[in-house]
């Protein structure tokens, strides 16, 4: 007779003290498991919920400026390090760890228009609307000694933005002109323009830093090399462009942020078109910064919002707002990739969390690998319509809603208008025109 019997050895399931975890078979054998698809549906439903019921992203509010937040610099070698500048030329210091204004000093009369550090952060430099660019020291000084710059140039022209280069002791400012300083020299090693008014944004190229760019009020985008005696490249945009960001991680991509509500992302070796157009704000875009892996980027807007854009996609991933926040003029990405600042006209810069559900604080291992686990799972579910509607759902003030209503209309109106003259024309008189074409008026080299 072949008799059957269950034989358990109580060292494969019985812990040897109570400290440690409940050791669970598993078999990996996926014929063995045919509900497996629903229990991670159910998974993945359960955690995209939890992801919007825990999806808290304000941080902290900094307070002290007595006008306006015109513009932020952000430490190279410090995390904690913030510098901003206000509309009555005051500039603060200020400690993120801490929530606390380090210093406080009045650098120019009227607007600041920006600020930057050295390669090393030893030196701040600071530009206003007085046409003066002045240097400070990173460090505080001694208890009884006042504010006072290390180095003040007064410049020929006004000047409306100011960036330095990520390798060299050099750095670039815009304004009638684009310049080309020297940290050692008050006069600009070089002088670069292309019959433009005013130019009001430069920024250097982060990877290949012998190359920057500007926006002029021509409603054009201009490409320099410092090493050549003219510039590079212009093309004319269909509205001006307020700001403009080199993508850190690739070298060839910068993004703008426009007028018309949109930002648009190029390749510097095909500027014809745009490789993204960027929707959803209302109103103008102000400011925008990339996020230290060049993944993500956040933007200001006038329409009171700060919206958070994967560079692939062109709908925003988040959108972030608060009751009393006005008119957002500048915006940064912190070094970490974790933290969100903005600064907008009624005095405040706000922090927020780079990701809104993500837990601050220690993270244990185990619920490091469930949370990778569940960002696994809503991945792999993220096109099912149930999870795709929860996920992408965002409660925005009313103001943006009736606008989004409006732009909604309004385009349609033009699609059907376009569609009808080419239905009553002949054929291939009236052709397709796509988006990304509409925007450039031309290029010019």
């Amino acid at each position: 007779m072949k008799v059957q019997m269950i034989s358990r050895n109580p060292d494969d399931y019985v812990r040897e003290t109570n400290k440690e975890h409940h050791r669970i078979p598993r078999n990996y054998d996926p014929a063995l498991h045919p509900m497996e698809a629903a229990r991670e549906y159910v998974r993945a439903l359960n955690a995209t919920k939890l992801e919007r019921v825990f999806a808290k992203p304000f941080v902290s509010n900094l307070s002290g400026h007595r006008d306006g937040v015109s513009c932020f610099g952000k430490h190279p070698k410090r995390l904690s390090t913030l510098t901003s500048g206000s509309y009555d030329g005051e500039i603060r210091i200020w400690d993120l760890a801490n929530r606390e204004s380090l210093r406080c000093f009045v650098a120019h009369e009227g607007f600041i228009r920006g600020i930057c550090y050295s390669t090393n952060g030893e030196r701040l430099f600071t530009v206003g609307d007085d046409k003066l660019i002045k240097v400070w020291s990173s460090n505080a000084p001694d208890i009884n000694e006042d504010e006072q710059p290390i180095n003040t140039i007064l410049s020929r022209t006004i000047i409306t933005s100011i960036s330095h280069n990520r390798k060299q002791a050099v750095f670039a400012t815009c304004g009638e002109v684009c310049s080309i300083w020297d940290e050692n020299r008050n006069d600009p090693v070089k002088v670069l323009k292309w019959g433009v008014d005013t130019l009001h944004a430069v920024a250097f190229n982060p990877v290949e830093t012998s190359i920057l760019s500007c926006c002029a009020s021509d409603r054009s985008i201009i490409l320099y090399d410092q090493r050549e005696s003219v510039p590079l490249r212009k093309i004319i945009l269909s509205m001006k462009s307020n700001k403009l960001c080199w993508n850190p991680m690739e070298a060839f991509n910068f993004t703008v942020a426009n007028e018309d509500c949109n930002l648009y992302t190029f390749d510097t070796r095909r500027l014809r078109n745009p490789l993204k157009i960027h929707f959803d704000h209302v109103a103008a875009v102000t400011d925008v910064d990339y996020s230290p892996t060049g993944k993500e980027f956040v933007s200001a807007s006038y329409d009171k919002t700060v919206r958070i854009y994967n560079t692939h996609y062109s709908h925003s991933r988040d959108v972030y707002h608060t009751k009393r926040m006005q008119h957002v003029v500048c915006v940064a990405w912190s070094q970490d990739n974790r933290y969100i600042y903005s600064g907008s006209d009624e005095m405040n810069i706000r922090i927020w969390k780079a990701k809104a559900s993500e837990k601050l604080g220690i993270t244990q291992p185990r619920e490091r690998m469930n949370f990778n686990y569940q960002e696994a799972l809503k991945e792999k579910y993220a096109a099912h319509p149930q999870i795709k509607r929860i996920a992408r759902h965002r409660q925005v003030p009313r103001h943006v809603l009736n606008s989004q209503k409006k732009m909604r209309t309004t385009k349609d109106k033009e699609l059907r208008k376009e569609a009808n003259v080419r239905k009553h024309s002949k054929p291939n008189s009236v052709p397709f025109v796509s988006e990304k074409r509409k925007t450039i008026i031309k290029e010019e080299i």
